[in-house]
């Protein structure tokens, strides 16, 4: 039987993984990216391919990459792509997932990180758009307002965000709605602008036009 996300969401070994991550991300500062953040990613990067029609099993194979594509953060913050695609091999060799199907996730988590990575097939297109999409106040693992740098503002201005895919536009657009009193729209573009030139990219390998919606304004 095929390995589905149910199966990579209840296994024990990723969940102590997801679980150490938060932990050690959140003892450094950074935001979440622990089960809500894989959950979330996860979600969108099947609808994305579901929505533009991509076979089930592709989404599905979408679906598992969103989910463990932090678990490298367990190691370091640093290349936790590459790091997280080596760890994900052997979680999905253990569950005898076949090596055609594999090679698809691992190289979508070694992709997901602005820094080095590109939307080289379907999959690590729709985990780009997906993982850079969840900018969300409950991100915010800094409990000090006082103390907040730019990452805890941006994410902690975002009352809501949503990936929305228009099949008939052929368009994928990041629609947030951002608190401007916490943090003006432009420091948002200040951290954030490397993410959107990805999700452009990752939305082109798709064949649409990434779009950016902030506070019922069209800017992309």
């Amino acid at each position: 039987m095929a390995v589905s996300v149910k199966d990579i969401q209840n296994d024990h070994e990723v969940r102590v993984y997801l679980a150490r991550s938060t932990e050690y991300l959140g003892s450094l500062g950074f935001t979440e990216h622990g089960v809500r953040h894989a959950a979330i990613v996860s979600a969108r990067a099947n609808t994305v391919l579901k929505e533009l029609g991509y076979s089930q099993r592709e989404c599905e194979l979408a679906a598992i990459a969103g989910y463990i594509h932090d678990i490298g953060n367990m190691i370091n913050r640093y290349n936790h792509g590459g790091t997280g695609a080596i760890m994900a091999y052997r979680i999905l060799a253990r569950l005898e997932m076949p090596p055609e199907e594999i090679a698809v996730v691992i190289s979508a988590i070694g992709n997901h990180e602005e820094e080095r990575g590109h939307a080289i097939n379907p999959v690590a297109a729709a985990l780009i758009l997906a993982d850079k999409s969840d900018v969300y106040r409950t991100r915010v693992t800094n409990t000090d307002f006082a103390k907040f740098e730019i990452h805890d503002r941006v994410n902690y201005a975002a009352e809501c965000s949503a990936l929305a895919v228009n099949i008939a536009d052929k368009t994928i657009t990041l629609e947030l709605t951002i608190d401007t009193k916490i943090c003006p729209i432009m420091e948002y573009f200040e951290i954030f602008l490397v993410r959107m030139v990805m999700c452009r990219r990752a939305a082109e390998f798709l064949n649409c036009r990434f779009g950016l919606r902030i506070n019922e304004n069209q800017l992309l």
